[in-house]
């Protein structure tokens, strides 16, 4: 999907590209590729003199190769944004160039973001002057984002944190309280490297010089919007590993139940069983021979080597 945008009266102005003649005379200031195809590469080439790599939105780029300036002006940032998807949480790679006063985004999927600054950019006017607003209106916009999923993930841990503080939680809700901690866990991790790559492209922009008095200014006030939230990741992580060993321990203290009764019982019945055996033994002479109450008097006194130790333990609050 091939998407120009052009400035009217202070606002953006998005146009679907369908064909290569939809491009003449259209003077663009943003051009956003959704998962493009070979021919919509092809009309941008042809349209604006710009060749882009197959590799463009790969993952395992070099980071050498994240950001760079080629020697015809053309300048190259790789950006990751983050989806807060609740089933699938998610780091996209884009793909961005300046060229020629354009700005070019390719990008496999489309992101909140991107619909965030376009709705913004239609209903505020002069938001957008040129091609390096766009740019960094998207990083602040991003920035804006990561935060709102963090408020999401602090709204997710009060939840978990009331199931897991209750006074009685069994082995099953402790189960379910763990995946929805590693959920939140890989979503916050996920909001960390967002914001570090973001902090990574706007310091990018900020030493190459490309930036106005007043861009710079806007920059610097992205980058301390950042420093805020790694303080609230930090918070985060450190309340998420709280949470988790408090969870484990509960688990570990239910286990630890079990196992105590099965140790009580053990101790408890090993004098009824040491009686019957002895009284179980063949002995020529065997103690009860002879005496009219001898198996009614072993049975009692194997019953007495049971409770004698129950009554114990609870008096010693072992039970």
């Amino acid at each position: 999907m091939l998407n120009v945008f052009t400035l009217a009266n202070g606002r953006l102005i998005q146009e679907e590209i369908a064909s290569a003649e939809a491009l003449t005379g259209v003077t663009p200031v943003w051009v956003d590729m959704e998962a493009p195809t070979p021919q919509e590469k092809g009309w941008i080439a042809s349209r604006f003199g710009l060749t882009l790599p197959a590799d463009i939105v790969d993952d395992d780029l070099e980071e050498s190769a994240r950001f760079y300036e080629e020697d015809n002006g053309e300048l190259h940032i790789r950006s990751d944004f983050l989806i807060d998807d609740n089933e699938d949480p998610r780091n996209v790679r884009v793909a961005f160039i300046l060229f020629n006063k354009v700005l070019f985004s390719v990008h496999d999927e489309d992101l909140p973001v991107f619909r965030l600054l376009r709705l913004r950019a239609r209903r505020i006017p002069a938001l957008i002057e040129d091609a390096k607003d766009v740019l960094l209106k998207l990083y602040d916009a991003d920035a804006e984002y990561s935060a709102d999923a963090l408020e999401s993930i602090y709204d997710a841990l009060e939840a978990v944190s009331a199931r897991v503080l209750k006074a009685n939680i069994n082995d099953q809700e402790a189960g379910e309280a763990l995946a929805a901690i590693a959920e939140e866990e890989d979503l916050n991790g996920r909001i960390r490297r967002n914001v570090m790559d973001t902090r990574r492209a706007v310091s990018f922009m900020m030493r190459t010089r490309m930036l106005s008095a007043e861009q710079f200014e806007e920059a610097r006030q992205i980058l301390r919007d950042i420093d805020s939230l790694d303080s609230h990741t930090t918070f985060l992580f450190d309340k998420i590993n709280f949470l988790m060993n408090a969870t484990v321990g509960f688990i570990n203290i239910n286990q630890n139940k079990i196992i105590k009764l099965f140790s009580v019982a053990s101790v408890a019945l090993l004098p009824p069983t040491l009686l019957a055996s002895i009284y179980g033994m063949n002995f020529r002479f065997m103690p009860e021979l002879g005496w009219e109450y001898g198996y009614p008097f072993a049975l009692g006194l194997m019953a007495m080597s049971v409770v004698a130790p129950f009554w114990y333990f609870r008096r010693k609050g072992w039970l």
